[in-house]
């Protein structure tokens, strides 16, 4: 039996939902769950409900950020295997079916892939944005400098969370670099498939543009945190050294 695949959701007054949800719903694999986690909007629900009944989850919340978003689209989630698709972003119809393979193949807890870039009409502008990594390794290993993992593009498998933890809510744009220094630190390897299976969309409206300054005070923060911790794990002798 195949397993089920949660897609979560995160929701706060955005145009662009319908087309997320549409990847989803348009992808290659079954079993899916899709939790559309509405972070107490106030603009463009129409575009969910009543459009989607039967076809999503939806869950209301008053307004707490990305990360409770998550959290709470992960505590509701019945499948096995966790994907997050941010509300503008889109997958590639192929995403789940060829994440949930390689992971299969390789037997990992955790894996993210490349992206490409669209924009705010929806037309790819980058196929592949930068270049792709030698490996897995190499990714985790520039988490103490840089989050270089995009959240839209990871799959994990749920029981990930009884080891590492939920996302911190206190962190209002970080909390994916938090996780994922948490889980190397943890002793997890990250995989990575060299493939762009998301679609990251850049337009004006998003977040990491409007709450960039805040954005970039969380990031140092967690960089001075975990940066050297990080690094330790790879230098000779460390775990992953």
């Amino acid at each position: 039996m195949q397993p089920i695949v949660t897609v979560v959701i995160p929701f706060y007054n955005d145009p662009y939902v319908n087309e997320a949800i549409d990847s989803v719903l348009a992808q290659t694999y079954q079993p899916i769950e899709i939790i559309v986690v509405d972070d107490g909007s106030s603009a463009h629900i129409e575009r969910i409900l009543p459009s989607y009944a039967g076809r999503v989850r939806y869950i209301g919340k008053a307004n707490g950020g990305t990360a409770s978003a998550l959290n709470a689209g992960i505590r509701a989630a019945s499948g096995e295997y966790v994907a997050w698709l941010s509300s503008d972003d889109r997958f590639r119809p192929d995403k789940i079916e060829r994440q949930l393979s390689y992971m299969g193949e390789r037997n990992t807890m955790i894996c993210c892939t490349d992206f490409a870039v669209i924009d705010g009409g929806g037309t790819v502008v980058d196929s592949r944005y930068g270049e792709a990594y030698p490996d897995g390794l190499a990714l985790m290993r520039l988490l103490a400098t840089v989050n270089a993992i995009n959240g839209c593009t990871v799959m994990m498998r749920k029981d990930i969370f009884q080891i590492v933890g939920t996302f911190n809510e206190t962190l209002r744009f970080t909390q994916d670099y938090d996780f994922w220094a948490r889980t190397v630190l943890s002793g997890i390897s990250i995989d990575y498939l060299a493939a762009p299976l998301t679609e990251y969309r850049l337009h004006d409206g998003m977040g990491t543009i409007q709450n960039r300054p805040g954005l970039m005070a969380e990031y140092d923060g967690l960089r001075a945190f975990y940066g050297h911790r990080i690094a330790a794990l790879f230098a000779e002798g460390g775990a992953y050294g």
